[in-house]
């Protein structure tokens, strides 16, 4: 082979590559703009009307999440199964931040941590890196550290919206899930910075609910409770 036909036939490899690389980001592109809507609907139970309301905003985003599965199901065809972290970066952004919003469903659904398993089920995607187009382990803790931050913020608006005693609850959550963390041996040096953030959440929710035990407001929240 002379060094013109093997210039020409690594320009063939790297065209090919770049054709991939462009269907993919279409793809992602339409994914991103999903996560957006569902996050638009989770969003509206931060105003103080908004709680009233979880159980139909939760279920508009399981209807949007359905739609996640159809154009992850498209995705898949994008590339070969075997080259899945050769493209990762592409579309790592976007499933930690569907992974941040099935975990956040669930918890306004049940007040407990989503599993990976639960994850995917909820995006359409495989736990085993053997079955194809999973979510990868990094990927799915890098969201739910997304989500503590959201409970945070979701504590102080509670207080406003009269609900004393939900910040008590994201409290103890958060609580348990700093330290599962703590349990954990992280290498990931973005994964690890988000993780340091999660001191700062735990803090601010203890900062609430100091507060609220300050002025009284949370057991007067328990006695009414137990009327």
């Amino acid at each position: 082979m002379s060094v013109t036909e093997m210039f020409s036939y690594i320009q063939g490899f790297l065209s090919a590559d770049q054709d991939i690389r462009e269907d993919i980001r279409k793809v992602v592109q339409v994914l991103e703009q999903t996560a957006r809507e569902i996050l638009t609907v989770l969003q509206s139970v931060h105003q103080p009307t908004g709680f009233k309301d979880i159980p139909s905003k939760c279920l508009k985003a399981r209807e949007l999440f359905c739609t996640v599965q159809a154009q992850i199901a498209d995705l898949k065809t994008k590339f070969p199964v075997e080259q899945y972290y050769r493209f990762h970066e592409h579309w790592r952004f976007v499933l930690q931040r569907l992974t941040f919003l099935a975990a956040f469903v669930v918890y306004l659904e049940s007040e407990s941590l989503v599993t990976r398993e639960e994850v995917t089920n909820i995006l359409g995607t495989e736990v085993d890196r053997e079955k194809g187009f999973h979510l990868d382990i990094e990927d799915y803790l890098a969201g739910i550290l997304i989500m503590a931050s959201e409970l945070s913020r979701l504590a102080v608006n509670s207080v406003t919206a009269g609900d004393y005693g939900r910040p008590l609850r994201i409290s103890n959550f958060i609580n348990e899930l700093d330290s599962g963390f703590r349990l954990l041996n992280l290498k990931n040096d973005p994964l690890r910075k988000r993780y340091d953030g999660l001191k700062y959440d735990v803090k601010k929710i203890e900062e609430v609910v100091y507060d609220l035990s300050i002025r009284g407001l949370a057991k007067e929240q328990e006695a009414e409770g137990d009327k």
